[in-house]
């Protein structure tokens, strides 16, 4: 039986992937450099360390890795700030607060800065429902690197097959797969190039989930 389930934020909770891009395409501009679209989506669920770290292997950027993450930070705080339109996605909300009625035990597990992840979790009251927050930045390898999702099972105390995760990305369901974790692949009109034929089940629209569904699921 399901015990835990483990979520991806960004495309999975809440959609702040535009006004990632509309950080990183103003910071590309400054540093004069050309990133095609099919490249950043390669980027879909890594850390924005992991990303500086690919964008400097690319291109001739002389910036240290640390001093791109904080003017890219301080360009996504200004969008997020001014976004008073951002939302939760459909339907997810009520499916935490379903769940966590329920007494099934929820995780975050995203590839987020710590500081993004409290601005999304302030914003929207969702700290009550999860008992431990995990960010990609406190690893060294992003997803698809399973490690994120190892130390989540870690924290449950549970085992890997008494979890299931909720990701939208290729990168971030290779990692659940790494892991040994049932995948949920949620299938976001705001989550482009990705591709889910490793998930173990694809959704495209939350309320057909619930915790009956959740808690009874099989590999």
């Amino acid at each position: 039986m399901i015990r835990t389930v483990i979520f991806d934020m960004d495309g999975v909770i809440v959609d702040t992937e535009p006004l990632h891009h509309f950080a990183f395409q103003q910071h590309f501009e400054q540093l004069g450099i050309e990133v095609s679209n099919e490249l950043y989506a390669s980027f879909t669920g890594n850390s924005t360390k992991n990303v500086y770290q690919k964008l400097q292997a690319l291109f001739d950027i002389n910036e240290s890795v640390d001093t791109l993450i904080d003017t890219k930070r301080r360009l996504f705080n200004e969008a997020f700030d001014q976004a008073n339109e951002l939302q939760l996605l459909d339907g997810v909300h009520e499916l935490i607060v379903d769940l966590h009625q329920k007494g099934m035990q929820l995780i975050l597990a995203s590839s987020s800065a710590k500081v993004t992840i409290e601005k999304v979790f302030t914003r929207f009251a969702l700290h009550p429902y999860f008992t431990h927050i995990l960010s990609g930045e406190e690893f060294p390898q992003s997803k698809p690197h399973p490690a994120i999702f190892e130390e989540a099972v870690r924290l449950s105390q549970n085992t890997a097959t008494q979890c299931v995760v909720i990701e939208d990305s290729t990168n971030g369901i290779h990692a659940a797969k790494g892991a040994g974790i049932f995948c949920i692949g949620y299938d976001s009109p705001h989550s482009k190039l990705q591709d889910y034929s490793r998930a173990d089940v694809v959704i495209s629209d939350f309320r057909t989930l619930n915790f009956e569904l959740i808690s009874n699921l099989k590999f």
